[in-house]
């Protein structure tokens, strides 16, 4: 398996004239993007749970060999903090279901004011094993958690995550981990919140390089290593994420398809996610 490079969502406006010709309907534009790159993940999915007939839609529009990593619910993170997840779990993968064997793997961002609670994610884990994803690699649904308090960098979240195969999530903010680098599943999964380079929010070449070895140094070519560029202002995403891929490339590794952007622009700041 290749390294996946993609971005945090597709639905920009300012991505016209960038990825998508002027012209083109807003419907069509998951098809084009699709067409450009082999991943992408979905973050409206945190906001508002689509009903299986929408992800059968998605599923419809892109080729065989896309991948949609899904944002769960904030009902199940930041409502219900990972208790009681049975019926979010649920609710969440029935719905999923219908990208069939488009899906990928669900982000668990947690709130910043969220303090570590293994057995209580551990639960929450469990729940996402009853389930599996269809396909030619059929297996347990792939889970990728992202912590963002500081009390949950302990060993014994780092043997709950490994004991039920879920990754942690590498988060990048302004050129630095956010997060300790640990591996604690067969695959990986990396989100570039914001760069630090000119024009914002822009990633340099080094911030970037560093990023690569990392992975390379982690994973073999072999894995799957799932990366998205978050810092989606101006088209900023879509020129380091072409940048990412070729730097992987020239290491040697294997990485999916990115497109040929145009120079990006800036726009006002806004809030990673």
């Amino acid at each position: 398996m290749p390294v996946l490079v993609g971005t945090s969502g597709w639905q920009y406006r300012d991505w016209r004239g960038l990825l998508y010709p002027a012209g083109l309907p807003q419907h069509e534009w998951l098809a084009h993007y699709a067409s450009q790159y082999a991943t992408v993940e979905n973050n409206s999915t945190f906001y508002r749970l689509p009903a299986r007939d929408t992800f059968a839609d998605w599923q419809a529009r892109t080729p065989g060999d896309f991948v949609m990593a899904l944002k769960a619910s904030r009902y199940l993170t930041h409502v219900k903090r990972l208790r009681d997840p049975e019926e979010p779990v649920a609710h969440l993968m029935t719905a999923a279901s219908g990208l069939g064997s488009r899906l990928g793997p669900v982000l668990l961002q947690l709130p910043p004011n969220l303090p570590a609670d293994p057995p209580r994610l551990a639960a929450c884990l469990a729940e996402f094993a009853r389930f599996h994803r269809p396909g030619p690699a059929d297996g347990s649904v792939q889970v990728v958690v992202e912590p963002r308090h500081a009390s949950w960098w302990t060993d014994e979240v780092r043997q709950v995550l490994i004991g039920h195969g879920a990754a942690l999530c590498w988060a990048d903010q302004l050129g630095r981990p956010v997060t300790p680098l640990w591996r604690t599943a067969g695959w990986g999964y990396l989100r570039f919140h914001q760069g630090a380079a000119s024009p914002w929010p822009r990633y340099g070449q080094q911030a970037l390089r560093s990023w690569q070895v990392r992975i390379t140094d982690a994973w073999p070519d072999g894995a799957p290593v799932y990366v998205y560029f978050n810092n989606d202002p101006g088209g900023a995403a879509l020129a380091d994420s072409a940048a990412f891929a070729a730097l992987c490339r020239r290491a040697g590794r294997s990485v999916t398809r990115t497109p040929i952007t145009r120079t990006p622009i800036t726009r006002t700041r806004a809030s990673p996610g």
